[in-house]
């Protein structure tokens, strides 16, 4: 009996290595593809760009793998407690991974619309924005691989200067537009880069609070946004 105990803990646990390990590849071939989409842009790339909109179809593939190995992992090993946190939030997770990649898909396909050569100020701004949100997936990804709490809560706290970044890239580029007609259409394209800038930033802060809850067990603090992010939706 102890032998069949020892074995079905070992199964366990060996399926939630490989859940996170999933976990893993999937917040790093996001945050890749964040970092390719911007660089890809700055340079008109249209290869690259077309290759992180390509890659984007594997991020989609390990959402699903998550979800079946989650939803055995429930079925089959019943958790309990601790460890039913982290295979939901492992669920959750991977669900706000995939729409991380889309938004950096998304900024991929700008690319082409928005050519070249690129003379407008906010364009500077946006890798410096692009490279927060993508170091605050790396981190969250990080937390919930070491059930860090306090690196979680770090990473939430982040999320403000993101939205400082939109608010002062959505004030420049409206200005650019009344003041050079004749560039609304590209100063559009880069508003919505910048807007899908700031939707990762908000979904790896999701995610901070999905690491928290199952370190944890309680939620996060609602957080002090300070102003919000102006604009509309990407």
């Amino acid at each position: 009996m102890a032998n069949g105990t020892e074995h079905t803990v070992k199964a366990f646990d060996d399926d939630i290595v490989e859940l996170r390990g999933l976990i893993s590849e999937m917040g790093g071939r996001a945050e890749a593809a964040i970092a390719d989409a911007m660089q890809a842009l700055v340079r008109h790339d249209l290869a690259a760009a077309e290759t992180v909109v390509e890659e984007d179809k594997r991020i989609d593939e390990l959402e699903g793998q998550i979800e079946r190995l989650a939803v055995r992992i429930i079925a089959l090993r019943a958790p309990m407690a601790d460890d039913l946190r982290e295979v939901v939030a492992a669920l959750k997770i991977a669900s706000v991974i995939e729409r991380i990649g889309d938004y950096a898909k998304n900024i991929a396909k700008r690319t082409a619309q928005i050519g070249g050569p690129h003379k407008i100020d906010a364009l500077a701004m946006l890798p410096a924005m692009a490279a927060i949100a993508a170091e605050m997936v790396h981190d969250v990804l990080d937390a919930f691989a070491a059930r860090d709490w306090q690196l979680a809560l770090r990473v939430s706290e982040r999320d403000r200067a993101v939205d400082d970044f939109y608010n002062s890239i959505f004030r420049t580029l409206v200005t650019f537009m009344m003041e050079n007609p004749a560039t609304i259409g590209q100063a559009a394209h880069l508003l919505f880069v910048a807007k899908n800038l700031e939707r990762i930033g908000d979904h790896a802060t999701n995610v901070a609070e999905m690491v928290y809850f199952a370190a944890k067990g309680t939620y996060m603090a609602e957080r002090d946004r300070g102003e919000d992010a102006i604009g509309t939706e990407a």
